[in-house]
């Protein structure tokens, strides 16, 4: 059985301020535009959360709650310092981390508890020791603490989704140790919000209402009395409600997707700050990607074989897609005709988005190192064109000209 860690910084962007800031430390701050400013909150401390601030809330609405709290200007670059000390800290415990955002990740540890078990020969029983699974998240928050002088929480459970479920509950600073066992998980679950589900905002909260659909509890009973899930794929559609009864048991996907590295592949990822359901907009940062992950691409004389995208939907399973080209490619319009192809396949399935991203990867030193068609579908004139064309739009952008 798979052992799944979710890893939560505390309101991250706030409390690495308050690094920098010791003296607005137990004072309401917000980080985000300020509130002359049209713009949004990005995240808050916990004393502004008690005004009703949350993140993605306007900052002239959140001034009006608490008019005294402090707004600041988010700081990227040293966020991102922090995040990459943290993310350090993750690889200790396990290789097999997937970042979710800047300061969130799910950590397989499967194959990492037995170093914290008093049992012997844990590393063969085919139990799983969670004593040693609390150990060492606790171990993980000892040494977030000591390297980034922040807090986190920490889900642990046989899945993703209860994990992540897990760090939610004892925030901030919480160690949640969540069922193994698949009917406790269910059990847990009957009288919770179905809310805590991914996929489930309030759109669907609305849609589920008028049926008498609140709880978890409430899908499970559902489900039982249809078992084919008739009743909730009248309301939500065949795929979100095949996937909300599977959640609202407990029950979803135990695999982490680690990235390869960067020597095999070069990639980027967006995550949208709440559900996407416009696939235009979908499409647009597709392409914003594409750009990007060229231009660092051609920074090396290289080609690449294959493309990838990677997509997590709004119940938080994620899937990749990947083709190869039909010869070796570095240029822009390869990597977007190949990054659209993929996409356009999918979007039709999509309930809605909550992360897109686009990557490269099977490099090779010259494009003729690999056996081309006969009847290849560019010549190597016109590949010279897109390639030459590529690094003059690299250049504009890296000059900070936005094409």
């Amino acid at each position: 059985m798979a052992v799944i860690l979710h890893v939560d910084m505390d309101a991250f962007f706030a409390s690495v301020e308050l690094l920098n800031h010791p003296e607005w430390r137990g004072k309401p701050l917000v980080v985000g535009a300020k509130p002359d400013e049209r713009g949004v909150v990005s995240t808050c401390s916990y004393e502004a959360r008690k005004f009703g601030i949350h993140s993605a809330m306007p900052s002239a609405c959140a001034y009006k709650l608490c008019p005294h709290a402090i707004f600041t200007h988010p700081n990227m670059e040293l966020y991102n310092e922090v995040s990459r000390k943290a993310f350090e800290a993750f690889y200790r415990f396990s290789p097999f981390v997937e970042a979710v955002s800047i300061d969130e990740a799910f950590i397989d540890i499967t194959g990492s508890i037995h170093l914290f078990s008093d049992k012997k020969n844990s590393f063969s029983d085919s139990s799983v020791d969670l004593a040693a699974a609390k150990r060492l998240g606790e171990e993980l928050k000892n040494d977030i603490d000591r390297t980034c002088s922040l807090t986190c929480s920490v889900g642990i459970a046989p899945n993703r989704l209860l994990a992540k479920i897990g760090s939610e509950w004892n925030k901030p600073n919480g160690l949640t140790l969540m069922p193994f066992n698949p009917d406790e998980a269910a059990a847990m679950l009957q009288p919770k919000k179905a809310s805590i589900l991914w996929g489930v905002g309030k759109k669907t909260v609305e849609q589920l209402k008028p049926y008498g659909i609140v709880t978890c509890g409430d899908i499970q009973r559902l489900a039982a009395s249809s078992p084919d899930s008739g009743g909730l794929v009248g309301i939500l559609g065949e795929v979100a409600a095949r996937t909300l009864v599977e959640f609202a048991h407990g029950r979803s996907d135990d695999k982490v997707y680690w990235q390869e590295s960067e020597e095999k592949s070069v990639s980027r990822e967006h995550t949208f700050s709440k559900d996407e359901y416009d696939m235009n907009n979908v499409r647009r940062k597709l392409i914003e990607l594409v750009c990007d992950v060229g231009t660092r691409f051609r920074r090396e004389t290289r080609w690449a074989n294959t493309a990838k995208i990677k997509i997590r939907d709004s119940f938080f399973q994620t899937f990749t897609r990947q083709m190869k080209f039909p010869s070796p490619a570095s240029d822009e319009q390869s990597f977007r005709e190949a990054a659209l192809k993929l996409f356009d396949k999918e979007k039709h399935l999509l309930h809605g988005v909550r992360l897109i991203g686009f990557g490269v990867g099977d490099f090779v030193s010259s494009p003729e190192e690999t056996q081309m068609s006969l009847f290849e579908d560019k010549s190597a004139s016109e590949r010279l064109k897109r390639e030459n064309l590529s690094r003059a739009l690299d250049s504009l952008r890296e000059r900070g000209i936005e094409i």
